[in-house]
Parts: structure tokens; C-alpha cells; sequence
């Protein structure tokens, strides 16, 4: 078995591998690349290198949230404007003093390549950079094409709509919390919402986002680098769309150990009585354990903790439902101990007035969920239940794959 998967897997490639074997349709002219340290090719080329290489005239690259190099490692840590010392072209931030592509910063350019891999999260930034420049190279009359990568995550479907009037950076459009859509996909997505033309779509070759064991990711083809500084893994990507969510509480979600963003934990967190009262059919392992976070939330503090992993022979893509287990355990906790200091309340991406948790949920209904003790899990349930139907519909026509 693993010998045909190797072989279906060998033939993949990239959008960014496709274009380096044609990049005629680029002589003369100036271009831009949004790219970060994922931004590779096949082999492991960064597509900076590799589009200089063969001629290219990258007039100017933009870095989004973690910086070009992918150095900074917390949330609302802003990047600066450099001028990169191999090939000498200035690298605009998109995570400083601006977020959104000004006018003057595509002036000079026909065309802006996207490349960035994302993990398939609507919370996960890159892609509401990706609107961004759909909207701003629209406005400016820059052509825009969108150099494919996987969905690590898949095609599963998990999660809550954002509320209209709920945008935000981590909240660009009334999507999904897991959207199951490639980066080219939702581009073309974006481009209806917001009624302009569609950019231009580098495919990848040979990609089957239904193939195990990487279920959205193409195991034995290419390794995985980390898109962010705690994006580590393909488990953390398949964990993100509820792990997310403790971004908006007091327990870690593993900031400051080796398996952020898998982990589930504090210091007095009730491990053993949330296990029994959840069960153990979530479509992956979910195991008991101990961390010592080394910065960020409950530092040098023992903490009581879950993990989650996905990367084992019993792993259950299409049932492994990230953001109704994260939703389940903070209901559990609530239950058993209903006066836990549970929400926290922080700056949190620009979004100074609201609740952390609202921010990243696209709405309120999930905190009124786990405190009202009259709401049951049958709720949630209806609610997801509903929002996967629409989305499956919805996002039809937009799938390459």
C-alpha cells in the first residue's frame, strides 16, 4: 500500500514548480511575490531564489504575519521593511505599520505572485492577506496569480459561519472556521465576494486531497516546513480549527513547548474527569500528559494537559472534528468546575473592544454556548450541522480538485 502511495505522490508538484517550467509569460515584465519561509518548491527551492534564478524581475516581495523569514513567533509581534541582502530587492511587511497593500506599494508592478501555504483555518491570516490583495491589485489593475499549494487539513468541513459584521484580521469573510479549500480555490472564492475578476490560477499537478495518510497534504512527496513559527506539523494543521480557540482562554494551547497549537492545558486543568465525560470517539488519540510551557500562558507552571495527535493508524479524517472537540472540552471544564476564570481578555489582533474568544470564533455564540448551562451539545451540533451543509454546497464550484 504505502509503495502506491508513494508512487501516486511522486508525480506532484506544486503551482509554484508549474510556473518555474514556464516562466515566459513573465519576460519583461515587473513582479511582485508574497511569499514566506513555506514559500518552496518541490525540491525545497525558495520560490525567491528559484523565480530569481531563472530571470525573473522580482522588483519587490511582501512579507504577511511572522515576516518573510517567518521569525516572529507570537501573535501582534510586527515585522519591519527590509531590503533582502541576497538578491537586494525591498521586502515590504504586511504586519507592521500596514496590512493591507497601499497603492504605492504596487505602483511600479504588473504582476504580484501569491504563494503562501496555508493550513486551512479561516483564523489562520494568510488567507485574509490573500483577500487583501485580491482586492488591492483589482483596484490597481495588477494581475494577480495565485501559485497553488495544498490544504493540509482537507476537504473536511468543521465549525461555525463568521457573523456578518464580525470581520476582522483573523475573520476576513463569512466562511467556515475549516473551509476545506485550497489557497487558489478560495482566491476564486474571494473574487465573487468581492464582485471583481477572478486572478490567475497556477494549478498543482497531481494533487488528491482524499489521499491518506495525508488526507490534503502530499506525504512522501514533500516534506513539511512550518508556514509560522508554531504551524510544526501536518497534525497541527488537522488540530488547528479548534486548538485555535484557546487562543481566546487562559489554558495553553502549547505556546512555549515543542507541540503548540496540539496541546490543551493548565495547571489545574481536570484532565481525567474531562476524558470521562467526553468519551473517546473523536476520530483521533486523545492522551493525557504533562508540559511546562516556556514562555507565554502558565510559564515554568506544570501544566495538566491533552494532546491531540492524528498522525496514528486509527486516525479518522473525515470524523476528526477539531473545533466541536476543542468546544466539548471547554463545555466539559465548565460543567465540572462552572466558576473556572475560563475567557481572557487581551488585545487581540487589533481588536481592542471584544472578547478574544468572540474575535476568533466570528461571533458570540460559542462562549454562550459553554456558560449557558440550559445550552446542550445537541445545539452545537444542529448549528454545525447546518453550516456544513451550506458550505458543502456553496463552495462547489470552486473546487480545482
Amino acid at each position: 500500500m504505502r509503495s502506491a502511495i508513494r508512487g501516486a505522490m511522486s508525480s506532484f508538484s506544486f503551482g509554484l514548480d508549474n510556473l518555474l517550467q514556464n516562466v515566459s509569460a513573465l519576460k519583461g515584465k515587473r513582479v511582485g511575490l508574497v511569499a514566506h519561509p513555506a514559500s518552496v518548491t518541490k525540491s525545497g527551492a525558495h520560490s525567491l531564489d528559484a523565480l530569481v534564478e531563472l530571470g525573473v524581475n522580482i522588483s519587490r516581495a511582501f512579507g504577511p504575519q511572522h515576516g518573510l523569514r517567518g521569525d516572529k513567533q507570537d501573535n501582534m509581534v510586527e515585522s519591519e521593511d527590509f531590503v533582502d541582502p541576497k538578491h537586494n530587492i525591498p521586502v515590504i511587511s504586511l504586519y507592521g505599520q500596514y496590512r493591507y497593500p497601499q497603492p504605492d506599494m504596487l505602483e511600479d508592478l504588473d504582476v504580484v505572485l501569491f504563494d503562501l501555504q496555508d493550513v486551512g483555518c479561516r483564523v489562520y491570516t494568510y488567507i485574509t492577506t490573500l483577500r487583501y490583495f485580491i482586492s488591492a491589485c483589482a483596484d490597481k489593475d495588477v494581475e494577480l496569480w495565485i501559485l497553488d499549494r495544498p490544504n493540509p487539513a482537507g476537504r473536511p468541513i468543521d465549525g461555525l459561519y463568521l457573523e456578518d459584521g464580525e470581520q476582522s484580521f483573523v475573520g476576513c469573510d463569512i466562511l467556515p472556521m475549516r473551509h476545506g479549500l485550497t489557497v487558489a480555490e478560495l482566491a476564486l472564492w474571494f473574487a465573487d465576494q468581492l464582485d471583481c475578476t477572478p486572478p490567475t490560477v497556477v494549478p498543482m499537478r497531481e494533487y488528491d486531497p482524499t489521499l491518506g495518510p495525508g488526507f490534503g497534504w502530499p506525504t512522501f512527496s514533500t516534506p513539511w516546513i512550518n508556514p509560522s513559527p508554531n504551524a510544526s506539523s501536518v497534525n497541527m494543521a488537522r488540530c488547528f480549527s479548534g486548538t485555535v480557540l484557546l487562543e481566546g482562554t487562559t489554558l495553553s494551547e502549547g505556546r512555549g513547548t515543542t507541540s503548540a497549537l496540539e496541546l490543551i492545558g493548565a495547571p489545574d486543568l481536570p484532565v481525567e474527569a474531562i476524558l470521562q465525560q467526553i468519551g473517546s470517539d473523536w476520530g483521533a488519540l486523545l492522551r493525557p500528559c504533562y508540559f511546562t510551557p516556556t514562555f507565554h500562558k502558565h510559564t515554568d507552571a506544570l501544566c495538566a494537559g491533552i494532546q491531540l495527535h492524528t498522525d496514528y493508524a486509527k486516525y479518522d479524517h473525515e470524523n476528526f472534528k477539531p473545533f466541536r472537540l476543542i468546544a466539548t472540552i471547554l463545555k466539559s471544564l465548565r460543567k465540572i468546575a462552572p466558576e473556572y476564570d475560563l475567557w481572557r481578555h487581551h488585545d487581540y489582533e487589533y481588536e481592542e473592544d471584544r472578547n478574544p474568544i468572540d474575535v476568533i470564533n466570528g461571533g458570540t455564540f460559542l462562549r454562550e454556548w459553554v456558560d449557558n448551562d440550559n445550552m446542550g451539545p445537541e445545539l452545537l451540533d444542529q448549528q454545525l450541522s447546518a453550516t456544513r451543509a451550506e458550505w458543502i454546497a456553496k463552495r462547489e464550484p470552486y473546487l480545482l480538485y
